[in-house]
């Protein structure tokens, strides 16, 4: 059986490099739009499509919102993945290689992201802004799955990502290859102060608690967020967001000038 994908824009993007063999489930009388995803099927050829009766789809992706779409990836298609729902997998040491000596790159490192909403919308925003690598650990973590790769819209198919067993090394591996890395802390410099490098490396810490002392102490900088609401912190996916679009900003400002 291959790997179940839910969410129309997560089927809609999966559909574009999706294996001989796969199959999309619709529902008898389904949403509308669902139409356009078996339009997308048949544009592919390679992919077979089965209506079936509602309480099949609920049995075959029990306790899922599923819509009336099911995409069963063939295995093939996920070989070049080392999770379920990611992009291209890939080792922190690879990456480095990989880069010629000029070159820039944005890495986003995440400690210890736990909830899958959280993590699906950090993909999200780590497609949208270029991100270069992600890198999470493979334990105390939420994993790139099925549920990740539909709260992203399938943008987790598209970002390169490395597990790993030990963050703090693969930080120690990033620095020695010209990368300065930020860690985001309540306590660090105003993100406005702050000038980031061609090579940028962000640690985004677990929900709550922040990032671990041990990640912490391996950072070259830590940076804040400025805000003035009255809630004392910004939900993790977001301040990404905002981390990685000042990143960016700097980044073209330095290339058009």
């Amino acid at each position: 059986m291959g790997e179940k994908i839910t969410g129309y824009h997560a089927i809609e993007e999966a559909l574009k490099s999706a294996a001989p063999g796969s199959i999309l489930f619709l529902c008898r009388n389904s949403e509308k739009r669902n139409e356009r995803l078996e339009s997308l099927a048949r544009a592919a050829e390679k992919v077979a499509i089965r209506r079936i009766a509602k309480v099949e789809m609920d049995r075959l992706v029990p306790g899922v919102d599923h819509r009336g779409a099911v995409l069963e990836v063939a295995s093939s298609a996920r070989s070049r993945s080392a999770s379920a729902g990611t992009g291209k997998a890939i080792t922190v040491k690879e990456f480095v290689k990989g880069l010629s000596d000029d070159k820039g790159a944005v890495v986003l490192i995440l400690d210890g992201i736990t909830d899958p909403q959280n993590l699906g919308a950090i993909l999200r925003s780590a497609d949208q802004f270029s991100v270069d690598l992600v890198v999470l650990p493979d334990r105390r973590s939420a994993q790139a799955n099925e549920t990740v790769n539909r709260i992203s819209s399938g943008a987790a198919q598209y970002v390169h990502m490395s597990v790993v067993t030990n963050l703090v090394r693969e930080m120690e591996i990033l620095q020695e290859h010209g990368f300065w890395v930020y860690g985001a802390d309540m306590g660090g410099d105003d993100l406005h102060k702050v000038v980031f490098p061609q090579r940028t490396a962000i640690v985004m810490g677990a929900e709550g608690d922040g990032m671990s002392q041990l990640v912490s102490k391996r950072c070259d900088h830590l940076v804040s967020i400025p805000t003035t609401g009255h809630i004392d912190s910004l939900n993790v996916s977001v301040a990404t967001g905002v981390l990685l679009y000042e990143v960016r900003r700097q980044q073209s400002t330095k290339k058009s000038s």
